[in-house]
């Protein structure tokens, strides 16, 4: 006989209506929490949206578009720098610079990488040393040509890209280079009028942001957020034929006779304008991978030396302008020298009793020294700083140094003897060609300049125009068949000025090497160009200026006055060079 299951169950001591199994519901606890666990679950992602999309909003756009969004650079373009006649002494050309994102150009085949390697005529190893790198972007070359650019982009190496930007083109080379300088792979001036004038030149970058995928790749224009500024050209004082003139001939000296180095100006005596600048040696602004120190030097106005017997008109004309003597004022030079102290000067050779002309026609230290020390200190000193020595020159140029003129109270009897002919006082060339102004306009000076001028700047009074009339007559003398100069001579035109021979000083000590310059202008009937000479360390026999710088200066004065169009006021056309020339006295 069977038993039911109820009976069954019964059996075992459990009630069918009591097991949590068959119970028809849950227990209130455990649905309150299942409950409260939805909701918590709910609450916890409302607070969290609320968190992203309300009060974390900025900083989570921040962190996207540091990722996606760019700001490029638009450059702007350099301004042109032209000469005097408008023709291009630098512009800008459009080049590429090449970028890449490490990570993803690692990922492209090694024979992608070798051919990249080849183009931008890169090292491999330099190449994946530079790709390498923890950093998101890296600049694998600057200012690349377009060709090689494309041929580039054609190897379509995933992560590479490029960037617009510009390089500087100087077609003159090495002949403006000291003039015009160049600009660094970011163009920014470095040297020269790229430096001088970096920010009339550079103008102002523009912006643009953008959105880029993770290849680098535009894919939306955000905002333009400001346009390039392109930068003002600037014109130049520099007259692109007589710097050609000027540089042919200066180059010529320096092989000829040997020479360390050299360098040459010429300044309009009308306006100031700085017509032609020349250092040897020099080098190539389009090509500096082997650019020495010595190429680099401006030496026009950085280089400062003891300029000889160049100084010698100005303490005559104090002497002539204070009435103390007249050209026609005899000056006892004999025996050739003079004691003063414990010291001694002389001249090269004895000449006896020479006029105020004589004595700067014959560069008579003897007969300029005793003028000199006639002259009260402060006057010497006042004229040579009113001229412009020790004082740097207002040219904008950068590096142009003042040089050295001691002060007048300390100065001893032969301190300012030897200063009268050159001697322990330092200038630039730049200096000294400008302070033959007063010579070459009728007694006073005017400011220089580098860029084209306009109007006619006036003139600041040094001495009288009679003073400055004499003085430009002994140095056409000094400049003569009888004079320390006569190869300065230029047939057709008559010209003035005077030579400079004067030892280097090495360590402190005078050495056996010289200085040989010339400083003049023409044509002496209405004076239009200042001309003015250094050649450095000459080791080819000769040393003095009459024998070494004034060749140079007749040269390119001849070359210079014909290209101006000027009209020739002399009626000789046979230079006369004696056969046994006056030589200066050092």
């Amino acid at each position: 006989m069977m038993r039911t299951p109820s009976r069954a169950a019964a059996g075992k001591g459990v009630q069918f209506s009591a097991s949590p199994v068959l119970a028809l519901k849950l227990p209130v606890w455990r649905s309150r929490l299942v409950l409260f666990a939805l909701f918590a679950a709910f609450a916890a992602l409302a607070g969290r949206a609320l968190w992203l999309q309300g009060i974390s909003t900025e900083f989570l756009q921040k962190q996207g578009a540091s990722r996606y969004a760019r700001t490029l650079e638009l450059p702007a373009t350099r301004g042109k720098i032209t000469d005097r006649n408008g023709q291009v002494l630098a512009s800008s050309m459009p080049v590429k610079a090449i970028w890449a994102i490490p990570e993803d150009v690692l990922e492209a085949p090694d024979a992608k990488i070798r051919e990249l390697a080849r183009l931008l005529e890169m090292d491999e190893k330099e190449l994946r040393k530079k790709l390498d790198s923890d950093r998101t972007f890296v600049y694998l070359k600057r200012q690349v040509e377009q060709d090689v650019t494309d041929k580039v982009a054609a190897l379509n190496v995933p992560g590479i890209g490029t960037r617009r930007e510009y390089k500087r083109y100087y077609p003159d080379g090495d002949v403006m280079a000291h003039v015009v300088g160049f600009t660094n792979v970011e163009d920014v001036g470095q040297e020269g009028m790229e430096l001088a004038f970096q920010k009339t030149l550079a103008g102002m970058n523009g912006s643009r942001r953008v959105i880029k995928d993770r290849l680098g790749r535009i894919v939306e224009d955000i905002e333009s957020v400001r346009l390039p500024h392109d930068g003002k050209d600037l014109a130049l004082s520099i007259d692109r034929k007589l710097q050609y003139i000027a540089y042919t001939h200066l180059k010529e000296a320096v092989d000829k006779h040997k020479a360390k180095a050299a360098a040459m100006t010429i300044l309009d005596a009308k306006t100031g304008e700085v017509l032609a600048l020349v250092n040897y040696p020099t080098y190539n602004p389009n090509d500096r991978s082997k650019l020495t120190g010595a190429q680099l030097r401006n030496r026009v106005m950085t280089d400062t030396f003891e300029p000889g017997s160049t100084m010698k008109p100005f303490p005559i004309a104090l002497a002539l302008e204070k009435r103390m003597i007249t050209p026609f004022t005899n000056i006892q030079t004999a025996p050739g020298k003079l004691t003063i102290g414990k010291a001694t000067i002389g001249d090269a050779h004895a000449h006896g009793v020479l006029t105020v002309q004589g004595v700067l026609e014959k560069s008579s230290n003897v007969g300029t020294a005793k003028i000199a020390l006639q002259l009260p200190p402060q006057d010497m000193w006042d004229m040579y700083t009113t001229v412009g020595f020790g004082q740097q020159p207002k040219l904008g140029f950068p590096g142009a140094v003042a040089g050295r003129v001691r002060p007048y109270k300390s100065w001893k009897p032969i301190e300012q003897a030897t200063m009268s002919y050159g001697h322990g006082i330092s200038t630039s060339l730049i200096q000294v060609a400008h302070a033959y102004m007063i010579f070459a306009r009728d007694g006073d000076i005017i400011p220089l300049t580098l860029q084209k001028a306009g109007d006619r700047p006036i003139g600041q009074r040094v001495i009288s125009e009679k003073t400055a009339r004499d003085v430009r007559e002994m140095l056409e003398m000094a400049a003569g068949p009888n004079g320390t100069a006569p190869k300065a001579q230029v047939p057709g035109y008559r010209v003035a000025g005077k030579t400079g021979t004067a030892h280097k000083l090495v360590g402190g000590q005078y050495a056996n090497k010289y200085v040989s310059s010339f400083v003049g202008f023409a044509p002496v009937s209405d004076p239009r160009i200042i001309v003015a000479v250094m050649v450095d360390e000459p080791s080819n026999g000769f040393h003095f200026g009459g024998q070494v710088a004034a060749p140079v200066f007749s040269a390119v004065t001849a070359s210079a006055l014909r290209a101006l169009n000027v009209p020739p006021d002399s009626t000789v056309t046979d230079i006369i060079v004696p056969a046994n020339p006056v030589e200066e006295s050092m």
